[in-house]
């Protein structure tokens, strides 16, 4: 989402509002990670880590799913969602790796982390070189929408993953 949402953003509606205006929503965007990050902390040890990821899961995937139809639509509709995706997209984030280091066997957290952590970059790298792929074939509006299946397959393994627990190793 952050390295194309500028270029969605200059590309939609919104470059009716001129060149400093887009580029200031799209660093908002991305700015909304920080404070989704927070409040991924804050929830989290008020309803479980759980929860956190998938209601971010769900909701970044959702954002991710519609924010095409709203490609051409007004700006008034547009930014909103661009900035509750940018919001939920990262909100998630650090529960990740506490969530790996809670069901993963002691002596091997570092290991599990180290390939969390390298899967993650591997996802995005390709979903970086997807999205223009997609923008040349059926175009802006439908760019992001194959990155509602990861967030879709992500809750599908975290409902699975709670099911584990760290178990002491001796």
């Amino acid at each position: 989402m952050w390295t194309w949402i500028p270029a969605f953003l200059a590309a939609s509606s919104a470059r009716a509002l001129g060149a400093t205006a887009v580029q200031a929503f799209a660093f908002a965007a991305i700015a909304m990670g920080a404070l989704g990050s927070v409040w991924g902390g804050w929830m989290a040890d008020r309803r479980g880590r759980a929860f956190v990821v998938n209601l971010s899961m769900a909701l970044s995937g959702g954002c991710a799913l519609v924010v095409g139809l709203f490609f051409t639509s007004s700006i008034a509709l547009l930014l909103p969602l661009v900035l509750v995706w940018g919001f939920f997209i990262v909100s998630d984030s650090a529960q990740f790796s506490a969530m790996v280091t809670e069901v993963t066997p002691a002596d091997s957290v570092g290991t599990a982390l180290t390939l969390q952590t390298s899967l993650g970059y591997l996802i995005s790298m390709s979903t970086i070189h997807a999205v223009p792929a997609i923008v040349q074939g059926p175009g802006w509006p439908w760019a992001f929408c194959a990155l509602s299946i990861g967030p879709a397959l992500g809750i599908l393994a975290i409902r699975n993953m709670t099911k584990f627990r760290r178990t002491s190793v001796t």
